[in-house]
């Protein structure tokens, strides 16, 4: 299995000071209500959220503090990062959770408003920054980032998929504020315009691009590996929040590494519980939070990530959205530390495995791994009606995608899947003899 995360034994009681979620001052016999904000759509955050809630071990691990206060906790479900943020400020939301580049302008914004916020956690990331897409409509004539000079891209404006689409478009040398026209909108609202036509491609975070190509509305015009920077999800959390009920967020925390535990030991039962609380299929949800997908769940805070994240800033400053950002001074460790104990440092040094390819058969409760995507296709040309999804990982960067909606490219006995059209033209122009094949053809063959 891909991931690991190691839960450590009973929570630590620490004495509480007052309440959270806006109540007045409390001791011991009190009722507090513990806000938390969490997106339930974006689902490389459901160790924080929607798993987590439907486990219900946060509740377990603050009947278990022992303390005398009864607690409730307030879920409250939200489609992007920015209400989050705002609710946070006003001290109406203790922890939430959100992406890397959120999770800078709910630094920037808990300082200019003194409410300061920090980084407490890591929910799902990848190291190569394959949770953002960019895709188009499925009949597109795009088949690269330099055909989206003079195009409109909808995007929503400060979210890390934001942040995807403007380094990958100066990397083909497009200025991202003149070159396109960037529509800011929400993923939903982003998907319904490429739809209709109003949008020529949309660049998103997880689980939109893959929900939309699995159900056929839309095909990847660029990997977000492709730039080979992490990018994250992570929990924040108010600083007097964090100050007054510490033994809180520590429950919060580990009880946030109970449910990657249960997401790492059963990840087709947790796709299934995501599914069911989420409304998005099954399939996609394993797509990214499967035992080989496209995220990868541990709650360190690595150097990797924090490093990516301080050359997030720049990017946000560019775009008049943040100022500078201390993200030393956001980033705190101390209580993750504390609630995983000695787990900390083993998940802190962990790496990724490399994905493999994988089929979902009809009806069963496990997946199959394969050593080759040609051999995943010569099971599912096999076994076509009783195939339920079948994942495989793009040839030059990783990124686990649907195999019917890959590109395929043939090269001597080798059958190679990519993401996107251009890194599979570019590995053909790199091969001689390689080239495109359809999927029916590569079946075919594989058969």
């Amino acid at each position: 299995m891909k991931r690991r995360a190691v839960v450590t034994s009973a929570v630590l009681l620490l004495l509480p000071l007052t309440a959270c979620g806006g109540n007045a001052e409390a001791g011991s016999g009190s009722t507090v209500t513990v806000t938390v904000g969490y997106q339930s759509k974006t689902i490389n955050t459901v160790t924080a959220g929607t798993l987590l809630r439907s486990l219900g071990y946060f509740e377990n691990a603050l009947n278990a503090l022992g303390d005398g206060n009864t607690y409730n906790v307030d879920w409250q479900d939200y489609a992007t990062g920015a209400p989050i943020t705002a609710q946070m400020t006003a001290g109406k939301i203790d922890i939430g959770s959100m992406g890397d580049f959120p999770l800078l302008i709910n630094a920037a914004r808990g300082k200019q408003l003194g409410k300061p916020t920090h980084l407490v956690s890591v929910t799902g990331y990848n190291l190569r920054g394959g949770l953002n897409t960019i895709v188009t409509a499925p009949d597109s004539k795009l088949t690269s980032l330099t055909d989206l000079k003079g195009k409109k891209v909808s995007t929503s404006i400060g979210s890390a998929a934001d942040g995807t689409l403007v380094r990958a478009l100066q990397r083909v040398g497009i200025d991202p504020d003149q070159g396109i026209e960037k529509l800011n909108q929400q993923p939903a609202v982003g998907a319904s315009a490429l739809a209709a036509g109003s949008a020529d491609a949309l660049s998103q975070f997880v689980a939109w691009p893959g929900l939309l190509a699995y159900q056929g509305k839309a095909k990847a015009l660029y990997d977000g590996a492709q730039l080979d920077l992490p990018t994250f999800h992570g929990v924040t959390a108010r600083e007097d929040f964090a100050t007054r009920r510490p033994a809180v967020l520590e429950a919060f925390l580990k009880a946030q590494a109970e449910a990657t535990a249960y997401l790492d030991e059963h990840p087709v039962t947790a796709a299934e519980k995501v599914a069911k609380a989420t409304g998005l299929p099954a399939e996609v949800v394993y797509l990214y939070n499967g035992a080989h997908g496209i995220a990868t769940f541990d709650p360190a805070l690595k150097p990797q990530l924090v490093s990516a994240l301080k050359e997030d800033v720049s990017v946000l400053k560019a775009a008049k959205l943040t100022g500078d950002v201390d993200v030393d001074a956001f980033v705190d460790d101390r209580y993750v530390k504390k609630a995983l104990g000695s787990s900390y440092a083993q998940q802190l040094a962990a790496t990724p495995a490399p994905a493999a390819s994988e089929v979902w058969p009809r009806g069963a409760a496990e997946t199959r791994t394969f050593k080759s995507p040609a051999a995943l296709l010569a099971y599912v040309a096999q076994h076509k009606d009783g195939i339920r999804a079948a994942y495989v990982p793009d040839a030059t960067t990783g990124t686990l995608w649907f195999a019917d909606k890959a590109v395929w490219v043939t090269d001597g006995d080798q059958l190679l899947p990519f993401v996107a059209p251009a890194t599979a033209q570019a590995y053909v122009a790199g091969h001689g003899g390689a080239r495109l094949v359809a999927y029916a053809d590569a079946l075919g063959r594989a058969s």
